[in-house]
């Protein structure tokens, strides 16, 4: 056995799971005692793994008997028994690793395993999937298991109310999509009352299809955005200036790093069309931007490759999966430059409230383990990055599939009519055949050439995703011509049909080389699940987009020398393998981008982790007058520090600035004067004036109930922290975009970055508190107080539908205190004088 797992899955993967075996071995002789039990007596084993646990038991010393319970229960209610290899890949999930397993393998009944040993802790275990209609699916297949066993199941997905989520997360078990659970977490730290967030603490999650979900979609952060004050006319004026620009002349453009720059000729066309000295002038930076956007709107951007526009949006195609991704839109002001582009209304700009990425997100997790049939070429950064191995699980039958060596063509358009020369071929011969293509321009073109053929065909892209389960479970049918993009049946099966197996199973061809091996190895997977026959075969051409960006002007002046027609292909191993070498390059460049977004996010983490704690601190804390009054006592020593610098001598310092700067923060007027202060050392004035602050602060409690004074605080704390954050987040985010700059300057852009930000970290927790110290002994107590999210904001990374919703204020009792002067900051926290926001309701 050992021999053969070696051959299957190497030295190291194979040592591993020998050690498992042992263990697999313990829970198959449980099988016998579980058979013995009534379904009542099954059920009860979750009460006593329960009360076990409370007692001290491990969660790995209940692993036979759970895993045992388990299966049993799966061949009652399902009908499914675990494989050894599916128990196998049970054992590295909980364990919280990797566990890579073929198509059709059965991940879906594998992580019940763990699930149900996880729950037992009574903290919530989370399963994770990359859309809502798997999501759900399993959920409720599952959930029979499940519930038969005493087991309560959520679903979480878009578009839920606060209680529905609330409830669903504290379910035993909760199913959801990775955006569904990295939004609530972002929206739980806006809330403004403890019981409005949705999320227990993050204690284990197993993530389906890991690598799509921590590799592929690792490069765009979740962001929560609100409509930014910032809107320009120039998108329109910047498009239909770029028009006019001719391309090696006005400017450049460099296909392999998709990087486009305006040239002097550009520029001096840009001068001369908007009547301006010098481009590059600081009062032009907006101008140059907009030209910059445009220009690369134009050119770096395609249609149907990388967007398509539909029912008069611009909706961005995931370049991994080829859906649409509805909702998300491109940042910094590329999104309004497209629209421009395609002649569409303009939609405002939009300002970041909230963001993290999945990176940080799921690292969160106490425990967290995936599972997927291709993570192994991703290995190092899962170590890495999230502290996980990857560990191949051998299937339960062996791999009867043929992956055959590439066909290079000379010409794409020899290619195509090889391809379509292929699948009339297949189509004659009644096999299935699956045609895999890297964008939506590609299969609609495959689907026209087959349509002159009078081939029958379906055509499954990012524009007809709604047939998506119809097609795919047609796929294996004979005669089936089905044309894909790479989202084709991301966790679902193509299961052959009467007859199929005689014709050699699914036949899968590959149009062109993804640039990642992952997605080359899942349109593989397709085929060949569960022992079945199939075949898989690529077809390239020089003229690919992969070929051309790793040089493939030598073997095209080979074939050239060769005398070979268009139609001619070369196979060859070797080239296979120089393919593979290009696509280890740009994996190589793709795990350096992630790996530099979570860097400048790291930078992020340690700022956000420190806000929503204080958030959470101002939310659970009965009694927040500690917390004010050091920030009043720290405002105050700010105030000292500056009036009375330790580098000059006391005959210098500003005492009368510092009297002034007190009364108007922190004391009422005139509560200290100028003898007050004259000839103290700075510590005894620090003394003095926290004394009189703490006088000041009974007398206003004194006025109202400590209850109200108790709320108020609150609702200072969160106005003034929500808005401050959100402020600097905007902040840091421009600081981020241009901070490559300083390279040029041999400075170390992310060390900069972490410099700078801490500064502007520093320089806001400073703001804020001296703002809570103004509005705490300045404002007044206001009626109807009531405390409210600072801004209303929309989750990036799904439909506009499911935007965050609102929950309901709850009223506050009215409270009396001092009047607010008509030029005092109005208490709401809006920044403007009062007389002209709330002052103006009176």
């Amino acid at each position: 056995m050992l021999g053969m797992l070696k051959k299957v899955i190497g030295d190291s993967d194979a040592r591993h799971l020998k050690k498992m075996d042992k263990l697999v071995d313990e829970i198959e002789a449980l099988a016998d005692d579980m058979k013995q039990l009534s379904d009542d007596q099954l059920k009860a084993k979750t009460d006593e793994f329960k009360q076990r646990y409370q007692d001290g038991e491990s969660l790995d010393d209940l692993l036979p008997e759970a895993f045992a319970v388990v299966r049993e229960a799966s061949t009652r209610v399902l009908g499914m028994t675990h494989f050894r290899v599916q128990i196998i890949g049970g054992i590295v999930l909980h364990r919280g690793d990797i566990s890579e397993m073929k198509t059709g393998e059965g991940k879906t009944l594998v992580a019940t395993l763990p699930v149900y040993l996880n729950a037992l802790t009574g903290k919530g275990v989370h399963v994770v999937t990359v859309n809502e209609y798997l999501a759900r699916r399993d959920s409720e297949e599952m959930g029979k298991l499940y519930n038969f066993l005493g087991m309560t199941v959520g679903l979480n997905v878009a578009g839920m109310s606060k209680d529905q989520k609330r409830e669903a997360y504290h379910a035993d078990i909760t199913y959801g999509t990775n955006n569904e659970f990295g939004f609530d977490y972002l929206r739980d730290n806006m809330v403004t009352y403890k019981s409005q967030m949705a999320q227990r603490d993050l204690h284990y999650a197993i993530v389906d299809e890991v690598d799509s979900i921590l590799i592929d979609e690792a490069r765009t952060p979740l962001i929560i955005s609100g409509a930014s004050q910032r809107q320009s006319e120039l998108y329109s004026t910047a498009n239909n200036f770029v028009k006019l620009l001719k391309e090696d002349v006005d400017f450049t453009y460099d296909e392999k790093t998709k990087t486009v720059n305006i040239t002097e000729d550009g520029v001096s066309k840009a001068e001369r069309i908007f009547n301006i000295d010098n481009l590059f002038d600081s009062e032009h930076v907006q101008l140059n931007h907009h030209i910059n956007q445009a220009l690369k709107a134009h050119k770096v951007m395609i249609r149907d490759e990388d967007y398509v526009v539909d029912e008069g949006d611009v909706a961005i195609i995931d370049q991994f999966t080829g859906r649409l991704m509805k909702g998300r839109r491109y940042s910094d002001g590329l999104h309004q430059a497209i629209e421009a582009k395609e002649g569409l209304e303009i939609k405002k700009e939009s300002m970041t409230l909230a963001s993290i990425t999945f990176q940080n997100y799921f690292r969160m997790y106490a425990k967290l383990a995936g599972m997927t049939g291709t993570a192994k070429t991703e290995e190092e950064e899962f170590r890495n990055i999230y502290n996980m191995n990857v560990y191949s699980v051998p299937t339960n039958a062996p791999i009867m599939r043929e992956d055959r060596p590439d066909l290079v063509y000379k010409s794409m358009k020899g290619k195509y009519e090889a391809i379509v020369d292929k699948i009339e071929e297949l189509y004659k011969s009644e096999q299935p055949v699956l045609v895999g293509t890297v964008n939506v321009d590609t299969s609609e073109l495959i689907a026209a050439l087959l349509k002159k053929r009078r081939v029958p065909h379906n055509v499954l892209n990012a524009k007809n995703h709604a047939r998506e389960a119809e097609i795919i479970q047609n796929a294996g049918q004979k005669k089936a011509v089905t044309i894909a993009t790479n989202m084709a049946g991301r966790g679902t099966d193509i299961k052959l049909g009467e007859g199929v197996k005689e014709l050699g199973g699914l036949f899968v061809l590959g149009t062109e080389r993804h640039e990642s091996r992952r997605i080359d190895n899942q349109l593989r997977g397709r085929s060949g699940r569960q022992g079945d026959p199939g075949t898989s075969l690529f077809f390239l051409s020089l003229e690919d987009t992969l070929m051309r960006r790793f040089g493939s002007e030598n073997m095209s002046k080979m074939m050239e020398r060769l005398g070979m027609e268009e139609d001619q292909p070369i196979e060859s191993k070797i080239i296979t393998k120089a393919v593979e070498q290009s696509q280890k390059r740009v994996e190589g460049n793709n795990f350096d981008a992630r790996k530099q977004l979570l860097q400048y996010d790291d930078v992020m983490r340690e700022q956000r982790d420190v806000i929503y704690e204080q958030r959470n601190e101002v939310l659970d804390s009965e009694n927040l007058r500690p917390v004010v009054e050091r920030m009043l006592e720290s405002t105050v020593e700010r105030l000292i520090a500056a009036y009375t610098p330790a580098d000059e001598v006391p005959e210098d310092w500003n005492l009368q600035g510092l009297v002034d700067a007190v009364n108007n923060t922190v004391l009422a007027e005139s509560k200290i004067e100028l003898s007050d202060v004259n000839g103290q050392e700075p510590e005894e004035m620090q003394e003095l004036i926290i004394d009189k602050m703490k006088e000041d602060y009974d007398a206003r409690e004194a006025l109202i109930s400590s209850e109200q004074m108790r709320e108020f605080e609150r609702v200072i704390l969160l106005r003034t922290v929500d808005q401050r954050w959100m402020s600097h987040i905007d902040q840091m985010e421009q600081l981020r975009q241009g901070i490559h700059l300083r390279a040029y300057a041999q400075n170390d852009p992310l060390r900069e970055y972490k410099f700078e930000g801490f500064e502007m970290f520093e320089s806001m927790i400073a703001t804020i508190e001296e703002e809570v110290s103004r509005y705490m002994m300045k404002a007044q107590v206001q009626s109807n107080l009531q405390r409210q999210q600072v801004a209303e904001g929309k989750a990036i990374h799904r439909s506009a539908q499911d935007a965050q919703r609102q929950p309901e204020q709850k009223r506050q009792p009215v409270v009396k205190g001092e009047t607010v002067g008509r030029n005092d900051p109005c208490p709401c926290g809006s920044g403007k004088k009062y007389k002209n926001c709330h002052g103006t309701q009176e």
